[in-house]
């Protein structure tokens, strides 16, 4: 097995990520340093969402940093979020927003370059969200984190509830 594959492996199970189909090495640049860097994005991304899903956004923060330009795609859809739209106000409706959840990670894919990480999850979600009772909320995520400046930072983040499928006549009425 590739030194690469067994970083990965090693650091998703240090923090339950429950499978991953294969990750695409750096083409250029040195493999075990972006082996450790996407691992370090992968923990990264759990613990960060673990702590949003039970409204702590100072431990999000923490293991986050949104660039400049940052977009984000809400599992319930609408116009895109913007990184000027991230003012503390909207963090604190994030804080009252989500309650006492958990969160397991399964990394599906990783794509990595010098600048660039792609990672395709599914995040298993159980929490208060919203104000409604504790239920699950599995989510098919793709994060995209680019190095700017010697830090990596969340440029984008897409969420949809669709874990599951739905039917064509299901996908067309939400179309509508």
């Amino acid at each position: 097995m590739p030194t690469y594959l067994r970083s990965l492996l090693a650091a998703a199970a240090a923090v339950g990520v429950a499978s991953i189909a294969s990750i695409a090495p750096a083409q250029t640049g040195d493999v075990s340093l972006m082996d450790q860097t996407v691992a370090d994005l992968v923990r990264r991304s759990s613990e960060a969402h673990a702590a949003l899903m039970r409204g702590d956004v100072d431990a999000y923060q923490d293991l986050i940093t949104l660039s400049q330009d940052f977009t984000f795609y809400s599992p319930f859809g609408g116009p895109p979020t913007r990184g000027i739209d991230m003012t503390e106000e909207t963090w604190n409706g994030m804080r009252r927003f989500f309650r006492n959840g958990t969160l397991r990670q399964e990394l599906v894919q990783a794509y990595a370059s010098d600048d660039l990480v792609v990672l395709a999850i599914i995040e298993y979600n159980n929490g208060e969200v919203g104000g409604l009772p504790a239920q699950d909320w599995p989510l098919r995520v793709t994060l995209v984190y680019r190095r700017e400046n010697g830090e990596w930072r969340l440029a984008h983040r897409h969420a949809d509830p669709l874990v599951n499928g739905v039917t064509l006549e299901e996908a067309a009425a939400l179309a509508r």
